[in-house]
């Protein structure tokens, strides 16, 4: 991007009343067969022209040809079995019923690619495609095959990296992996988490992402942040890591969260996207609170390196209060695109 400050999305937006029910993760679609895959496409284009009405440089599907950021994913893959489920522990924080991974994992087609094709048919803006990260692909599934986290890990970065490869050939320009895991276990990690995120990202030539959070606006998220601390310092145990790897871009929560801001210091030399949009409220910020929350980060992050984003997915929103989040990201932004080029 050479357009200082480029705006974008850190994931999913809100879907419409048509497609699915609103505000609610884990939707059921209200259509199926051909009449869905229509529906489908017209939510796509929707989306995309309500970031284009709202200003955002850096456009993406919003997600909304997926039900959930990493479900939709495993979903098309070989060796998972949906309908055997174990009720497993996701990320410390809450209980679900998962599928379990019955036999070797594999990819035999393009799970999003085509989807991303009618996206770059649709605007000569820079995509953006978020996948899910390898360490919270293993982190939503019971494995009854591998008994390894690692071993499975590596088997999903290998086929993240078939799907990246063939999205990068779609026309995207920033690939984002999604993983929310980093904030978590951080001795896996360190260990294999951010070497697996690197084999997703093996032989690629478009920029690529990570994205970090603390999670979707929903209870089970709040009431953990609740236990956190006057201080969130989870970065600070894999930044280290990532400034030495060979991610172009970190994603991180900035507003509204208890992050201490100088530990963008730790990833000194790479492309921030700072999240300067609470996802967790109703309430629509305004453009100078995003513009004091990215001044705030320019102590830390060079001006050409800083891109200002959401905290994360905003599709539990209803959608006039993420048309009024996406607004305000814009206007604060070139509120501080403007002092900057004065």
């Amino acid at each position: 991007m050479k357009k200082l400050l480029p705006t974008s999305t850190a994931g999913s937006l809100p879907k419409p009343v048509w497609l699915a029910e609103p505000e609610k993760l884990w939707s059921p679609w209200k259509l199926q067969g051909d009449e869905l895959q229509e529906a489908k496409r017209d939510a796509l284009r929707l989306s995309l022209q309500e970031q284009q009405h709202a200003g955002i440089d850096i456009v993406s599907d919003g997600e909304q040809t997926r039900q959930h950021f990493v479900t939709t994913f495993i979903e098309h893959l070989d060796g998972v079995d949906f309908a055997k489920r174990e009720t497993v522990r996701i990320r410390n924080r809450y209980d679900a019923s998962v599928p379990t991974v019955v036999g070797a994992v594999s990819r035999q087609k393009p799970v999003f690619v085509e989807d991303a094709r009618f996206l770059r048919s649709q605007t000569e803006q820079p995509i953006k495609w978020a996948l899910p990260g390898p360490m919270t692909m293993i982190d939503t599934l019971y494995d009854n095959h591998y008994k390894s986290r690692e071993k499975l890990a590596w088997e999903f970065a290998t086929i993240l990296n078939q799907e990246a490869r063939e999205l990068e050939a779609a026309g995207v320009d920033i690939i984002q992996f999604d993983e929310p895991a980093f904030n978590v276990f951080f001795d896996e990690v360190n260990d294999w988490g951010v070497a697996a995120l690197e084999r997703a990202i093996e032989g690629l030539k478009c920029e690529t992402a990570v994205h970090i959070c603390y999670g979707y606006g929903i209870k089970a998220n709040t009431d953990w942040k609740k236990t956190l601390g006057s201080e969130w310092r989870q970065y600070e145990e894999t930044f280290p890591k990532l400034q030495a790897s060979n991610i172009d871009i970190v994603s991180l929560e900035c507003h509204n969260a208890r992050v201490p801001m100088d530990l963008i210091e730790l990833i000194r030399g790479k492309k921030v996207m700072v999240g300067a949009i609470d996802v967790a409220s109703h309430a629509i910020e305004t453009p100078e609170e995003v513009a004091a929350t990215l001044r705030r980060a320019l102590q830390f992050v060079a001006a050409d390196k800083l891109y200002p984003s959401t905290n994360c997915g905003m599709a539990p929103l209803p959608r006039e209060v993420a048309r009024g989040k996406l607004s305000a990201l814009r206007a604060g932004a070139e509120m501080v695109r403007r002092e900057l080029d004065a």
